[in-house]
């Protein structure tokens, strides 16, 4: 078959198209034909060689660890999905990518809504599990009364988290840079400066409490998340490394176990079929320009996912 893969670690133009070997899909899983993929910061980080992982990365590699696609082949156990159905979410983290090819497989996935598209379904995967992840930790329940900031709100998965929080009725206070209000407010958050000096500007907004805080962008904010609410264990980060030193819970990705992962895709699968969710995507590119849509996902400001169209894929060479 026909993947986007490099050989050598390096800027994006070590990517590029070529042969690899036709995966299958183990008990558990599903194999796809996929139509799209996102690309995550993982991706950038194994591919530049600064992940911790590439000591276990077997070269040439293939990135990507989300993806949306049509079923070709079900493991054994599978249940749920059949041959044909169009689905949508991610690669077994122990595999650190492999979706973007002709033919991928996926540890954990949930039936594409027609609501969502395949440029945002092929983004959904990670981001969804770990904004349900972050929720679930804080404490974020549907019907409670929640104030939750959060700092880093336009980029892939904190736009995604701050959808997610509101449909279970949580008030979202978003961090943002400027030219962002708009998108914020459409995807139901209140904007709120991005930077230093947050609590004066939270007071600014007339918001007497913030019960919760998600820090997503890593930015060196957690002592002033710390003081707006209750403690450390009313804040989780998913990106400041020194947390735990402060008592703040670090949650990193464990994508690849089917029940959690397939509970929070279905739930954002519910939302999108009701039109009250969407994957912001930022740009889309075909495989061959695998390289533009790195170089795309590794500047900022980001509102939302850098996507790879795979469709122009053959199936071999």
């Amino acid at each position: 078959m026909q993947a986007v893969l490099f050989d050598r670690y390096g800027p994006p133009d070590v990517l590029g198209v070529g042969s690899a070997p036709e995966p299958h899909a183990g008990p558990g899983e599903v194999r796809i034909t996929v139509r799209t993929s996102g690309v995550s910061p993982v991706d950038l980080a194994l591919r530049a060689g600064e992940s911790p992982s590439r000591a276990s990365l077997a070269l040439p590699h293939i990135p990507g660890v989300d993806a949306a696609g049509v079923v070709d082949e079900t493991g054994e156990g599978v249940e749920g999905v059949a041959v044909g159905d169009e689905v949508f979410g991610a690669v077994d983290v122990a595999r650190l990518g492999g979706a973007s090819a002709h033919l991928a497989v996926l540890a954990f996935w949930a039936v594409k809504p027609a609501a969502l598209s395949w440029e945002e379904a092929g983004a959904a995967g990670t981001s969804v599990e770990t904004a349900t992840r972050a929720l679930d930790l804080l404490g974020v329940r549907e019907g409670a009364d929640t104030t939750l900031l959060i700092d880093g709100a336009t980029g892939g998965v904190g736009s995604v988290a701050v959808q997610l929080a509101v449909a279970r009725g949580a008030r979202v206070v978003g961090t943002g840079r400027p030219g962002s209000e708009e998108f914020l407010s459409g995807l139901g958050a209140t904007h709120l400066p991005y930077g230093p000096g947050l609590p004066e500007r939270v007071r600014a907004l007339g918001i007497s409490r913030v019960d919760r805080a998600l820090d997503v962008a890593g930015a060196g904010s957690l002592d002033e998340l710390i003081g707006l609410t209750d403690g450390p264990r009313s804040v989780v980060t998913l990106a400041d490394f020194t947390g735990p030193g402060r008592g703040v819970r670090l949650s990193l990705g464990r994508f690849g176990g089917q029940p959690d992962g397939c509970h929070g895709l279905a739930v954002a699968a519910d939302l999108a079929a009701r039109g009250l969710f969407r994957v912001p995507v930022q740009a889309v590119f075909p495989a061959a320009r695998a390289a533009e849509a790195h170089a795309a996902a590794g500047t900022g400001p980001r509102r939302g996912k850098t996507v790879l169209d795979l469709t122009t894929l053959a199936p071999g060479l």
